[in-house]
């Protein structure tokens, strides 16, 4: 059997399938014989840009407050560059937050 990962991101509501998108065609989202699987919810995402930052919301220097969907997706351990790289490309922000776990 295949060691499996999973993939948090928090992305703003407007990229969500663009970003989906990506990190499925990387080799994300595979249970089964099941494809595209995924999860989200929405939040709120905090930040405070420093100098030398061009954030995609907001202004350096000011705490930012804007709404977020945390996504979650799986995927195979050796599938992880990949999927970390589509994910990069596919996000807006200039540095996207997520979050990779080992699943037992």
């Amino acid at each position: 059997m295949t060691e499996r990962r999973k993939l948090v991101v928090f992305v703003p509501p407007e990229a969500l399938d663009a970003v989906r998108d990506a990190v499925f065609g990387a080799g994300a989202g595979r249970i089964g014989e099941y494809e595209r699987c995924s999860w989200y919810t929405q939040g709120t995402g905090t930040f405070l840009g420093g100098e030398g930052t061009n954030p995609t919301i907001g202004e350096p220097g000011r705490e930012e407050r804007v709404p977020e969907l945390r996504l979650e997706t799986v995927y195979p351990a050796e599938r992880e560059d990949e999927v970390v790289r589509a994910l990069r490309k596919a996000h807006p922000y200039e540095e996207p937050a997520f979050d990779l776990y080992p699943l037992a």
